[in-house]
């Protein structure tokens, strides 16, 4: 994989938007010392595999005349890229040079000159002091994926020396014209590696799908800004229900990323893109659950039955005794999600609908408690995905209808309060532990990473490893 697998996050799709981010990126000279090193043990075995094509023609060789030869059989059985650096260009993009560069081929001779003379062998032919310089271009195609191209190359060879087995002296001025050719190839053949690697791009998470529910898209809502020190992304991350975008009716707002640069890559996502994941989910109904009595555990002595409610409410008892019973809690508007420096809270508005349940399985209705909550979130890296876990902070109730005559709701604090402990959270906590897609390429691995909860975002910082 060569650097531009990190490029990759340079260009996701085309410009078409201009507004905060969700989600920043930070790239380090850190990381970018790292796609060199991947690309050019990666560029080394491109060039070692490239296969050199047969060559003949005529040549005007002194004091011989012309001359007619054939190359054939040529391998290219040794490549050295020993020295390489990576650049930023403020402003403009990536530059690459290659220095000190060598390249052994061997392959087999055949001429024929003055009509009738033919002759044959083999030879060893070594370029050094091969240098290389080329800029890499990112840009979007139709699909709003990166391509990447190269741009302004320029290459030129210090010496070149050939070993012949058989033939005479004179073949060295045939070479001459040789190498000059191949020269001029150098350049075509790193475009051409730089530009395989855009069937790998295609792996770029520019929309991820998350779940039945939902997707987050990744794509730039503005250019990249590059420093001297670093490449700095802005992505949209942004939840959507699934296959359906419809913009929240909130904005992200304005962010910045701290001067850091210990580790490879740093990610920011803001707490925009985790409420406008509240808005997808509450839109599509998935903040709902229906409670039945097998869901709470067999050693409580509460029971979700008539009998038990009827303890505080007597009337359900008198007017539906002996019934089982089933809860419903539903969001009635979106959470809010806020951050905090080491602290995440969301808050919930629901309501909870209390049904009995007849012989025949239809429902009827007892009352409708109106819930405010309060939860805390944990969160944390889980491969490339970002999950948490949460933990009840409060809960308060109130009654919003009642069939079943007036009744102090505070006596069924307790029961609520463990209905959600040993029910809902658990529930809540098995969706988050999926995680969520972070932005990745290819097979892409995060090491040494680091989270932090700070005002209005998290910072994830990170090392990054690739793999095959």
């Amino acid at each position: 994989m060569l650097l531009c697998c990190w490029l990759a996050l340079v260009a996701l799709v085309p410009l078409t938007l201009s507004t905060n981010p969700g989600v920043k990126v930070k790239l380090t000279e850190r990381g970018l010392e790292y796609g060199r090193q991947l690309g050019m043990a990666t560029m080394q075995q491109k060039l070692k595999s490239i296969k050199v094509p047969d060559q003949s023609g005529t040549e005007k060789v002194s004091p011989i005349g012309k001359v007619q030869y054939s190359l054939s059989n040529m391998q290219i059985v040794n490549v050295g890229l020993p020295q390489s650096a990576v650049s930023l260009v403020p402003g403009t993009g990536v530059k690459l040079s290659i220095g000190k560069a060598f390249i052994s081929l061997h392959g087999n001779w055949r001429v024929k000159y003055l009509r009738i003379i033919k002759d044959k062998g083999s030879f060893d032919l070594n370029v050094n002091g091969l240098t290389i310089t080329t800029s890499i271009a990112i840009r979007s195609d139709e699909t709003g994926r990166p391509v990447v191209s190269s741009v302004n190359c320029a290459a030129t060879v210090g010496s070149a020396s050939i070993k012949f087995h058989g033939g005479a002296s004179w073949l060295y001025n045939l070479f001459k014209s040789f190498i000059d050719k191949a020269l001029r190839k150098i350049c075509p053949l790193v475009a051409s590696a730089i530009s395989d690697l855009n069937s790998q791009l295609k792996t770029l998470n520019v929309l991820a799908k998350v779940d039945q529910y939902a997707e987050i898209e990744y794509s730039m809502v503005s250019s990249p800004i590059i420093s001297n020190s670093a490449i700095d992304l802005n992505l949209k991350g942004e939840f959507y229900n699934t296959g359906k975008h419809q913009e929240p009716p909130f904005s992200p707002t304005a962010f910045s990323l701290p001067p850091k640069t210990d580790n490879m890559l740093y990610i920011g996502m803001s707490v925009f893109s985790a409420n406008s994941a509240a808005f997808v989910y509450n839109k599509a109904g998935a903040l709902s659950l229906y409670i039945t009595d097998d869901m709470i555990p067999q050693g409580s002595p509460f029971r979700l039955n008539t009998r038990t409610f009827g303890v505080f409410i007597p009337e359900i008892a008198k007017q539906f005794p002996g019934l089982m019973m089933k809860l419903l809690v539903k969001t009635v508007k979106n959470p809010i999600i806020t951050f905090q420096p080491n602290n995440v809270t969301v808050q919930a508005t629901a309501t909870v609908t209390a049904y009995a349940i007849q012989p025949n399985s239809t429902l009827s209705p007892l009352f409708v408690l109106n819930m405010e909550s309060s939860v805390s979130a944990h969160i944390f890296i889980s491969g490339m995905r970002l999950a948490g876990a949460v933990t009840l902070n409060k809960m308060d109730l109130t009654l919003g209808t009642s069939y079943v005559g007036q009744f102090q709701v505070s006596s069924l604090d307790n029961i609520l309060q463990m209905v959600l402990k040993v029910v809902v959270i658990p529930k809540v906590n098995a969706q988050l532990a999926k995680g969520y897609p972070l932005p990745t390429i290819g097979k892409m691995k995060l090491v040494n990473t680091q989270l932090q909860v700070l005002k209005d975002y998290m910072l994830i910082g990170t090392d990054v490893k690739f793999n095959g």
